[in-house]
């Protein structure tokens, strides 16, 4: 079991953006892979020499859609897809529209905790009651997320719960699920960390690509 973080950006220039001296979409490949989500995903409208220069060694998968593509849980559509093909035993991905800069590499390993626990369940990051992003969500709903493609990302999800899906919302402690790059890290509220264990005993799921990972050139 594997769960990869597929990070949507929507404006190219988004991911250049100065998040505390990082750019953003390096800044958040750096925590998917510090809490143990691989394959890290990024989909994006398009591929410049400064963005791939942002990046450098850093092991992201870069995916542009077709233009034709609508945006929103489509996009996220096209990257489970892409992380299925890198990673064949990817079971989960986590949405994580790449504003949200400030999520904690705990919360990742959370969540990719509480999917073990509960492998066909969505699971949303909570913040003092209040829902955020990354959300986890199984790749065996690949299929009815691809027909519900016009919508986006978080609409998607409430529709499939509505239809009866299993859904686990979990208190994390974490303010950069609710609070994204307009709120400045040093403004952030106080990170609490997460009450409780999420899914029992630390997970080995993703161990030998993490190992692998670390030991790649930096």
């Amino acid at each position: 079991m594997t769960v990869a973080a597929v990070v949507l950006v929507p404006d190219p220039k988004m991911a250049l953006a100065d998040a505390d001296g990082e750019p953003v979409l390096r800044r958040v490949a750096q925590v998917a892979w510090a809490g143990g989500a691989l394959p890290c995903v990024a989909v994006m409208p398009e591929i410049g020499a400064d963005v791939q220069a942002a990046l450098g060694d850093l092991a992201v998968t870069l995916h542009v859609p077709a233009p034709e593509e609508p945006r929103g849980i489509a996009w996220f559509v096209a990257g489970m897809r892409t992380a299925i093909a890198t990673v064949g035993e990817t079971t989960a991905a986590m949405l994580w529209p790449c504003r949200f800069v400030w999520v904690d590499p705990e919360t990742v390993t959370s969540l990719v905790e509480a999917h073990g626990a509960a492998p066909q369940a969505i699971v949303r990051p909570a913040y003092a009651g209040q829902s955020g992003f990354p959300i986890l969500i199984p790749v065996a709903l690949i299929e009815r997320l691809a027909a519900v493609s016009g919508m986006n990302g978080e609409d998607a999800v409430s529709a499939l719960v509505a239809t009866g899906v299993t859904t686990r919302q979990i208190e994390l402690g974490d303010p950069g699920i609710v609070h994204d790059l307009a709120t400045p890290r040093a403004d952030l509220p106080r990170y609490q960390g997460p009450p409780e264990p999420a899914g029992g005993p630390p997970p080995e799921w993703n161990s030998a690509l993490a190992t692998r990972a670390a030991d790649a050139p930096r």
